[in-house]
Order: structure tokens, then C-alpha cells, then sequence
């Protein structure tokens, strides 16, 4: 059995760490500048995405579930994906302003570069 710890080890290890800076050398190898915008969007998007993830589940924390079927490691597996797919239907949504800040950032780091 896996306990609390290794899961969170786990869930830690599954999400990239990435920085705007980390995503604009990533964004300049696009190639041409739709390609590096959609990239940049792209970019901007999963970030907010993540900084959402970790928002929302910081809410859950402490709410246990309810008996019968509440509990248990597959009921932390399952909140943890539900919760990411809360972030990305809120991202896709509109967002709440996150990835268009990130997005201006990762573009204007560019023009810097070049």
C-alpha cells in the first residue's frame, strides 16, 4: 500500500516545474512568430492551469469524506484528477487573468532577446 507521504511525493514529482523564464526558452525555440504566439499561449495556459491545481486543492484540505465509499487512497487519487480538471475547464473558460499576464511576460522576455 502506498501512504500518505509517497502519494504526495508522487503527485509533487508529476507536475513540471516550470518558471516564466523556463517557458520563454522553450517558447523561442517555436520558430515563427504565430508559432512562438501560439506557443506562448500555450505556455501561458498551463500555468495558470497548474497555479489553479494548487489553489483548488489547497481548498480541499482538511474535508474528509463521507462513509460509506469516502476515504481511502483511491478517493485521494480521485480528488487530486478531479481538481485538476477544475483548473483546466476554469483555464479554458476565461481564467482568472493569470495566463494573459504570463502570456505578456513570456513575449516581452522574447522581444528582449532578440
Amino acid at each position: 500500500m502506498i501512504d500518505k507521504a509517497q502519494l504526495l511525493s508522487l503527485q509533487l514529482n508529476s507536475t513540471p516545474k516550470q518558471t516564466i523564464k523556463s517557458m520563454s526558452a522553450t517558447v523561442k525555440n517555436a520558430g515563427s512568430k504565430e508559432a512562438i504566439n501560439a506557443s506562448a499561449l500555450k505556455a501561458a495556459k498551463e500555468f495558470e492551469s497548474s497555479f489553479l491545481t494548487t489553489m483548488l486543492e489547497q481548498m480541499w484540505t482538511g474535508v474528509s469524506a463521507e462513509a460509506p465509499f469516502g476515504g481511502g487512497h483511491a478517493e485521494k487519487a480521485y480528488r487530486s484528477m478531479v481538481v485538476g480538471e477544475y483548473a483546466k475547464s476554469i483555464t479554458t473558460a476565461g481564467g482568472i487573468g493569470i495566463a494573459d499576464h504570463v502570456y505578456r511576460e513570456i513575449l516581452s522576455m522574447q522581444e528582449g532577446q532578440r
